[in-house]
């Protein structure tokens, strides 16, 4: 809850009553709509941020709302200097998820009815005949047990039907969402009333879905995928793909439960061809071509095989490949194999004989290029089942892993009998040297695991380290010492053998997904050869097109910039076409959709003109004059590609131009706010795209890149209840207080931490700010009038204009959560202190009013409704503080702020000494001592100020100066600096060894401040009179120390010393210095 322990919710609940009240007076004036002005814009005249759209199948949750808030503080803190702001929002529905949500609760109700009435109980086991009985009379589908919930569910997953009823659906209104257009119809406008309360600065004009139920969007996708295609950038090939066997279809990354991003994985599958006679086992592959099938990443060691290894309890299955061979594998990768086509039936892998490791162990193998023959299937404990075929060629000589297993069963036998190996398969067989690495010689894996004093096979993370120390050397600096390209490069002769092997039949190409992939749907994904359509992404000059855009971009982080060029080093052709789902119909080919990640590269152009074609109806439905089908390519190629006018067009002429217009005003786009997940994907094809269909003078100009947020230092889960939708959170906290936590959340490419705690206190420090400008204002002729005068007003004054320059650097960077700390706490604190400042004298009127209305334009952008109600009711300015302008400012004067910290800290510093001599004095009386308890109104302070280095500690900084290089921010080598000082005239005094026990850590604490400070901490003197500063503010210090007297002394002054009578001999232990002055306390 927003407060606890029974407190009440009156705060939260004043802030949500004015977020209310100030939307009514924006969508009156329509604060938010955008129009393109009469001329191109000038730079910085206008803005255009945009956001992925979100996926339709739930709300919205803080993880949307946490990366929208970086393009929404953006678009307001553009607004409020007084730019023409184009912040528009729409609504993903393509792809699979909906579709496959719809079909689950299609599935439900057929199973369990309508409403569904789920099987909630364990029961006990019932009567065998009986279940027999009723199995046979029953209905096939009928359930004949009671589950638990849990164990009805289908991955950890909620049954369909539950979580629509998490949505605030009745019973008797879920069943239509068997239909998905129905989810779209639902949950957009939802969004759309979320994101208004939250105080989202959209024209929602201009908000459209996707799909085909929208006619103008999918006019605007089929055009695209024409232009795509018409260029060559779209073609139709048989590549790997990741697929899902259930969907019967693609799977790409939005369509993944898990594993987005992760590619196919190509290996090369060694056929190792099984000797006969065949063991009993084999018996039923007589006449077959048996095959154990090893998958691996490195044909070229294949000359260097002393056997192969099976994993002894793994499963495998003799899978019929074809009339002739059989591939002992796993049933995993025999299911990937069959959809590449190596089954006898396509995409049905068919298992002719069950098998285990320990059936393997022991078989003749004769396999391609090796010198040994045969060699043996031998038992490897470190096998993993999920990757490749669970069958691994051994090369001794260049792999750690292999070595170190056959060193295992050479040296132990008791472990050769516990898997019933024979001598004859193990002990004959040694090291064949196959390649040549610099310093690690022909036998790589062994000397790496000598060197590492690696054990055994189970040693597995030095075996990792040695792997990393021999594959990526023995591939780019390796030299083959076998077979026919002896004396030849590694890296150039792999894919010359990898061919060979494949072209005679010895070897096929195989691909599984690199890391497991779950689809929505539920099921685990293959990768599967396909025959569809592909965008040609990588193709080169393309590529060098995209580098261009992306060179010219601001990204706003070396992260980003190095995630961009990853990405375009590895993408390669992306396929395209869908057959099942919600969305566009590839036009040449209708059987087939635009997938999800396709239809949403360039549709930011399209904002700029859905409003005159939509008529502000997100569907496209009502009746407009403009009609879908009007919508032709030459339209389309009119307004984006700067085609010719499209004479046989009859939409009216006024119309083809104000798009136009809207077009050439807008874009291109200054700012895409993501998630850093879809640099990978869908922001890369975004360059891509506008590269291939746009001029130059339309590519994006910036990307800005955020990473996940957390709950409370806790990853955001629905499973574990650490989760909010939008909606949640502004009930929970207002849109303000949870606008603000967003703020403070974080602003770099890292994850992010929502704290519930700044939400709750932020409700505290809005609200109660009001109630002190409400305080203020009732009590305004109170205030000290005429202009600012006194030592705390410079200083205030000059903390606002420090406020206002460096809060404006932080929004231009888009540092929000510095924005915040420069133009709400800082500010917060230096009103605060002013206030103690000026004591009875009060704040001067015109600095209160200057603060109150900088701070509210500051806070602006992230908490709008707050600063909108001040505004206009407090401060009962004219108009919009989101079009107030930026607030002017005079340059701050650092020097001024240098001496107000100055000043702060000296008062600091006496407190604690006054503190220190008050309790000192208290401590001795009780042991005994014959002294009087001092208390502050018994004592008056000497404040001794020495506002310039002299002497021995002069030299040391003129040294130090002359050994500075401001440029590196670093210093002369510290044998140089003690040369220096050794030759000066301290160096040559005769007292020079006593002199140099001060000097030395006198130096040290110099360069260490100069680091860190910067060169102006070697200056002898500050760039202000502290005797000066610490006089004019005497009435502060005083109050300050509760002292009724305080002198400020020159600690030079002989007669001023000799005012602190026998506490003199403080002044020589603790000598005041520059920006260190020394205070005494004496009894009066």
């Amino acid at each position: 809850m927003a407060t606890e322990g029974g407190k009440s919710f009156a705060r939260r609940d004043r802030l949500l009553e004015i977020e209310a009240k100030v939307r009514t007076w924006w969508d009156e004036k329509d604060v938010f709509r955008a129009e393109p002005g009469e001329s191109p814009p000038a730079p910085g005249e206008k803005f255009f941020g945009n956001f992925p759209f979100p996926y339709m199948n739930g709300f919205l949750h803080l993880g949307h709302a946490f990366s929208l808030t970086k393009l929404e503080f953006a678009a307001a803190y553009h607004r409020l200097r007084g730019a023409n702001v184009l912040l528009p929002f729409a609504f993903h529905c393509t792809g699979m998820p909906i579709k496959a949500s719809a079909d689950k609760l299609a599935r439900e109700i057929q199973l369990f009815g309508n409403p569904p009435v789920f099987p909630d109980e364990v029961e006990e086991p019932s009567n065998p005949k009986e279940e027999s009985q009723e199995a046979n009379e029953g209905a096939p589908d009928k359930f004949k047990g009671k589950k638990s919930k849990a164990a009805a569910k289908s991955g950890g997953q909620m049954f369909q039907w539950e979580i629509m009823r998490s949505f605030g659906l009745s019973d008797s209104e879920i069943a239509r969402f068997q239909n998905p257009y129905e989810w779209l119809k639902f949950f957009p406008p939802l969004a759309v009333e979320d994101l208004k309360v939250f105080g989202l600065g959209c024209d929602w004009r201009r908000s459209f879905v996707t799909t085909d139920m929208n006619p103008f969007f999918d006019s605007f996708v089929r055009w695209q995928m024409r232009k795509l295609r018409a260029m060559g950038k779209i073609v139709k090939d048989v590549r790997y793909t990741i697929y899902s066997p259930l969907d019967g279809q693609p799977c790409a990354d939005h369509d993944r439960a898990t594993g987005e991003g992760v590619q196919p994985q190509e290996y090369t599958v060694i056929k190792m061809e099984v000797m006969k006679p065949f063991p009993p086992k084999l018996g039923p592959l007589e006449g077959r071509r048996v095959f154990l099938a090893a998958a691996t990443l490195r044909p070229e060691t294949m000359y260097g095989q002393t056997n192969a290894w099976v994993l002894p309890d793994g499963k495998y299955g003799a899978f019929e490949i074809n009339e002739t061979d059989v591939f002992i594998l796993t049933e995993r990768a025999a299911l990937n194999l069959a959809y590449q086509n190596f089954s006898k039936v396509p995409q049905k892998p068919t298992c002719l004989v069950e098998l285990t490791g320990y059936d393997l162990i022991g078989l003749p193998l004769k396999s391609p290029l090796a010198f040994n023959e045969p060699i043996y299937a031998l038992p490897m404990l470190t096998i993993l089942t999920d990757k490749g075929t669970g069958i691994v060629t051994s090369v001794p000589s260049d792999a750690p892993d292999d070595y170190m297993a056959l060193h295992d069963l050479k040296a132990k036998p008791a472990l050769r009998g516990k898997y019933g190996v024979k001598d004859e398969w193990v002990l004959p067989f040694e090291i064949v040297p196959i390649i040549n690495i610099p310093e690690l010689g022909d036998r790589a894996a062994e000397k790496v695991c000598i060197d590492l004093k690696i054990k055994s096979q189970n040693d597995k993370e030095k075996l990792a380290e040695a792997k990393k120390l021999t594959y990526l050397r023995g591939f780019t600096e390796g030299t083959m010492l076998a077979g026919e390209f002896a004396g030849n490069k590694v890296n150039e002769v792999k894919p010359l053998i990898r061919t060979k092997l494949i072209e005679t039949g010895q070897a096929i190409m195989y691909s599984e997904p690199e890391k497991k992939v779950m689809s929505r749907s539920g099921d685990e994904c293959v990768v599967a050869l396909t025959d569809q359509w592909y965008i040609t992404y990588g193709e080169p000059e393309w590529k060098k097109l995209a580098e261009e855009c992306l060179s010219n971009m601001s990204l706003y982080s070396d992260e980003t910039r190095h995630g961009f060029e990853h990405t375009l080093g590895w993408l390669n052709q992306w396929a395209c076409s869908r057959s099942f789902g919600l969305g566009t119909q590839i036009p040449w080919d209708e059987e087939f959709l635009v997938e999800s990640l396709s239809d949403s590269t360039i549709y930011m152009a399209y904002y700029t003109v859905a409003h005159i074609l939509q008529n502000g109806d997100m569907y496209g439905s009502l009746t407009n004059a403009v009609k879908p089908a009007q919508m032709t390519d030459e339209v389309w190629d009119f307004l984006f590609c700067g085609g010719p006018y499209p004479k046989s067009s009859d939409i009216p002429s006024s119309i083809i131009n104000k798009m136009k217009q809207e077009f050439e005003y807008w874009y291109p786009f200054d700012l895409r706010v993501s998630g850093k997940d879809l640099i990978q994907n869908h922001l890369t094809f975004s360059i891509y795209n506008h590269t291939a269909i746009m001029s130059k003078q339309h590519w994006p100009r910036g990307f800005r890149c955020n990473g996940h947020i957390m709950l409370n230092s806790e990853k955001m889960s629905k499973s574990t209840g650490n989760f909010r939708t939008l909606r949640q959170a502004i009930e929970e906290f207002s849109a303000d207080a949870t606008r603000f936590s967003l703020a403070d959340a974080g602003d770099g490419v890292d994850d992010a931490n929502f704290v519930f705690e700044t939400a709750n206190a932020a409700i505290l420090r809005l609200t109660k700010e009001i109630a002190w400008m409400e305080e203020v204002l009732a009590a305004e002729s109170s205030l000290r009038t005429g202009p600012p005068s006194t030592y705390a007003d410079r200083v205030f004054e000059n903390e606002i204009n420090i406020a206002v320059k460096m809060t404006e650097q932080n929004y231009k960077d888009y540092m929000f959560r510095e924005a915040l700390k420069t133009g709400f706490y800082d500010l917060q604190a230096a009103r605060d202190e002013y206030r103690f400042s000026c004591g009875s004298a009060g704040m001067n009127h015109d600095l209160v009013w200057r603060f109150m209305d900088v701070q509210t334009r500051l806070i602006a952008p992230i908490c709008p409704h707050y600063a909108e109600y001040v505004w206009q009711e407090l401060l009962k300015k004219e108009g919009f503080v989101v079009k107030a302008g930026w607030p002017t400012a005079d340059s701050p004067d650092p020097t001024l702020k240098k001496a107000n910290k100055y000043l702060q800290d000296s008062i600091v510093l006496m407190r604690k000494l006054l503190q220190k001599q008050i309790l000192g004095s208290k401590k001795a009386n009780k042991k005994g001592a014959p002294v009087t308890s001092l208390t502050e109104d018994k004592l008056k302070g000497l404040i001794y100020v020495n506002e310039q280095f002299d002497g021995w500690q002069a030299e040391c900084l003129r040294i130090l100066q002359s050994k500075f290089d401001n440029n590196i921010n670093a210093f002369a080598p510290d044998g140089e600096i003690l040369e220096a000082l050794q030759n000066s005239s301290v160096g040559q005094s005769t007292n020079f060894k006593q002199t140099q026990k001060l000097c030395m850590p006198f130096l040290r604490f110099k360069k260490d401040e100069a680091i860190k400070l910067g060169v102006h901490a070697l200056d002898l003197k500050l760039p202000f009179g502290e005797i000066d500063v610490l006089q004019e503010n005497l009435n502060l210090i005083k109050r300050q120390l509760g002292l009724e007297e305080v002198e400020v002394l020159s600690a030079t002054d002989p007669d001023a010393r000799a005012k602190a009578g026998p506490l003199a001999s403080l002044l020589n232990q603790n000598p005041p210095a520059p920006g260190n002055p020394t205070a005494i306390f004496l009894t009066r």
